[in-house]
């Protein structure tokens, strides 16, 4: 099971992740369409090969292949919204605010599975990204949908866990990589 796989690639210093990452999945009261397109569009959104080689077929198998698509779908669109309105939130100048976005964004409207998981998912995506303009749009999208406050947090408990099982397994392939380099410069 790829979840095993990457709770033993944890190092021991993070052990509290290795718990984490066992309870948010493993143990989620999630429905599993909701869970496993939540862990696949975070694992995208995390930037890290690892966990998404180890996440992805478990995701897939656990998916249909519409949900597939979607979770894709919602990854790839938050990648650009979350940085669109997340800058222009940021910048000092309200204007940016008054202005068309002029992108494509047709996914959100259509996501050819359940409104309320795509949303869940846009918003597991922008808690990784860290867009607070687009988790409070998706958050109060959810709530109008009868989500409740748990189910909410849930996606974003599972979004910080592997965003940060990724960050460790990244981190520590690349120290064994420069250890690697030095072992081989020394000999």
């Amino acid at each position: 099971m790829a979840l095993d796989d990457l709770k033993s690639a944890l190092p021991d210093y993070a052990k509290d992740l290795k718990l984490n990452l066992g309870s948010v999945i493993g143990n989620s009261d999630l429905p599993r369409q909701q869970l496993w397109g939540t862990v696949l569009a975070c694992a995208i959104a995390a930037r890290s090969p690892k966990v998404l080689a180890e996440l992805e077929p478990e995701a897939k198998a656990n998916l249909s292949p519409e949900a597939y698509t979607a979770a894709k779908a919602a990854a790839a669109v938050m990648a650009m919204n979350n940085v669109f309105y997340r800058t222009r939130h940021l910048l000092s100048d309200p204007e940016y605010g008054t202005l068309r976005a002029g992108l494509r964004m047709n996914v959100i409207g259509n996501p050819g599975v359940d409104k309320t998981d795509f949303e869940l998912w846009s918003l597991a995506v922008s808690a990784i990204n860290g867009c607070g303009q687009c988790l409070d749009s998706h958050e109060q999208v959810l709530r109008k949908a009868g989500v409740d406050r748990e189910t909410v947090q849930e996606a974003f408990k599972i979004a910080a866990v592997v965003q940060a099982v990724g960050t460790v397994l990244d981190a520590e392939a690349t120290l064994a990589g420069a250890q690697d380099g030095a072992v081989s410069a020394a000999v």
